[in-house]
Parts: structure tokens; C-alpha cells; sequence
């Protein structure tokens, strides 16, 4: 994940955002095509995995959309437009990551201010620092549950009556996600201190739960993340754990590849280095969040007790 905060502003700047909404007012107010359908709240997620867990808690009384969702596309190139500013201008509820992965949200709602509007970020959510090295929080078992109760307690704040709905419907997600911390610590009780490899620190929440050992250094990763170059020392440290396979899995973002990490994936082919795909946004269809997280933790399962690859959860 190369961090969107250069990027957002750029792309920011190219929208037509002026004074808050004025591509999308009509006679003062929001146009037919971006009003909120009758009798629901309007939701976005700034990624579609958060976007996912809003409709599970809000149900029937929710609309929930994702500003982010392509798991076949860079979510590093991504360009906001107005049909994203039409999303956020009629939302009620907001939920981004924060940590300058999506920080152009804050360029949208601060041009379209609404009076109400709930925004809940993440990482203020999680107290994380901003200048931590890994944003992608979804991939920590502790965050989801986290993001359900609070978008439980804002849905109840804009819809009072409705409440007891949430509420049941947040017990419900959470009960939901046992198979995968099922899975997380049937891994850590077998395979414990495991060596593997990644390209980004994109699932690294998730094999620090697990109990495995990222032999990566952080700082290849920060730079592949941030579209750096790595030192030769890591290259040189990277191609020997992958060539000389000195780790039992090897982790790649399938949405952002370079000629570096390609180059590190036929590498891993070759020495028969098991690969699994990680992605930033939910792969679409077929999944939730429960059962993405899941099925990534499973392929991480495959990959050490049976030398099995998943290069992608999608058959592609």
C-alpha cells in the first residue's frame, strides 16, 4: 500500500468540489440522484470492508456504500469523483481508516460539510498513532469489533427508535467472527513462531495474531508500501529468505505488483515457496468481511501445513 495521503490531495484538488456540493446542488438542495432513499440511513465506507460491516449492523434501516471496493484495481491510483462526493454528501455516517491511507474522506466531508453527520475514524477509534507503521487495521482481529459496537452506538444515536435492532445485530457480527479466531488460534497453538515473507505490512496484524515470524524487514516493506526503493541489503535479505526457503509461506498484495514484487513472486514460484494473495480492499463477490478474514487465514493454514498456494481467493 503506497499511502494515499500525496495522492488524495492531488487528486483532491482536481475535483470540482468549490464551494461544499455545487456539482450536486439543484435549487439549493441535493439532486433526485443523490438523495437518501425514504425510511433509511445513508452509510459509507470509505473501504468496502467497513462498508460491509455498516450494512450487517444497520440492516434493513441502512444503506450502506463503499467509496473503495475494486479488489482488481490499486487502491494507491484511486481518484475520487463526484459520484464518491455525491456518496459522502447525503451520508449520515461515515467510517474510514484514518492513518493517511484515505485521507482524502477529510478533503470530501471538509468541502461538504453536513450538520449531523457522524464521521468515525478508525484510528482514533483504536488510539492508534498516525505515524504507525502498519494502516491496515482490518486485518486485526481486534478492530471489527471494535467498529461494530461504535457504529452500533451511532446508528442508535441517529435512529434511537431502532436501537435494540443494532445492538442485536452488532452481538450477531460478533459471534460471527468465532470461526475465524477459531482458525487464528488453531494456527498459533500449531505453528507458532513460523517464518514467512511478505511484499506489505497488509496482513501483518493478521500473522502477528497468528503467531507467525515476518522475516520481511520493516523497512522493505515500508518501501514497497510507500513506492520507495529498498535497500539493497533487504533485497538481498528478501531474495535469499525466498530463494534459499528459509520461510514456509510468502504473502503478496495481489492489487498493487510492481516489477520488484513480481519479480519476487516468480522467485517464490520456482523455489516452491507456497504464495498467498492478501488484498486492501474485500474481494468481491462472494465474500464478507468474516468470511474474507477467514479465508485468509486458511490459505495461510494451507500454505504452511501443506505447501499449498492460493494466489487468489477469486479463481482469477
Amino acid at each position: 500500500m503506497r499511502k494515499l495521503l500525496g495522492k488524495a490531495v492531488l487528486v483532491l484538488c482536481l475535483l470540482p468540489i468549490g464551494p461544499p456540493s455545487l456539482p450536486l446542488l439543484v435549487g439549493g438542495r441535493l439532486s433526485a440522484a443523490a438523495e437518501a432513499p425514504a425510511g433509511k440511513v445513508v452509510a459509507v465506507g470509505a473501504e468496502n470492508e467497513y462498508a460491509n460491516v455498516i450494512a450487517q449492523i444497520g440492516g434493513q434501516y441502512v444503506k450502506a456504500e463503499a467509496v473503495m471496493s475494486n479488489p482488481s484495481t490499486d487502491p494507491h491510483e484511486f481518484e475520487a469523483n463526484e459520484s464518491v462526493v455525491a456518496k459522502v454528501a447525503r451520508a449520515s455516517l461515515v467510517v474510514q481508516n484514518g492513518m493517511g491511507y484515505d485521507t482524502f474522506m477529510d478533503k470530501i466531508e471538509a468541502a461538504d460539510p453536513r450538520r449531523g453527520r457522524l464521521v468515525l475514524v478508525v484510528q482514533d477509534l483504536l488510539h492508534m498513532r498516525a505515524s504507525a507503521f502498519n494502516p491496515h487495521l482490518w486485518y486485526d482481529p481486534r478492530t471489527m469489533p471494535a467498529v461494530a459496537k461504535a457504529v452500533a452506538a451511532d446508528l442508535s444515536k441517529l435512529e434511537p427508535a431502532h436501537a435494540s435492532y443494532f445492538q442485536a445485530n452488532r452481538d450477531r457480527f460478533d459471534r460471527s467472527l468465532r470461526p475465524w479466531l477459531e482458525a487464528i488460534a488453531r494456527f498459533r497453538a500449531s505453528y507458532r513462531g513460523t517464518p514467512v515473507a511478505v511484499t506489505e505490512p497488509v496482513a501483518d496484524y493478521m500473522l502477528q495474531a497468528a503467531g507467525a515470524q515476518i522475516r520481511t524487514p520493516e523497512a522493505l516493506q515500508s518501501a514497497i508500501m510507500n513506492g520507495t526503493d529498498p535497500s539493497p541489503q533487504d533485497i538481498a535479505l528478501e531474495e535469499t529468505l525466498i530463494a534459499k526457503r528459509k520461510v514456509k509461506a510468502f504473502l503478496y498484495n495481489r492489487q498493487v505488483t510492481d516489477s520488484f514484487t513480481t519479480a519476487l513472486l516468480q522467485m517464490a514460484k520456482k523455489a516452491r515457496v507456497p504464495v498467498v494473495a492478501v488484498y486492501e480492499t474485500m474481494p468481491q463477490p462472494g465474500y464478507d468481511y468474516q468470511s474474507w478474514m477467514l479465508a485468509e487465514t486458511e490459505a495461510l493454514t494451507k500454505a504452511v501445513a501443506a505447501g499449498k498456494s492460493t494466489p487468489s481467493l477469486l479463481g482469477d
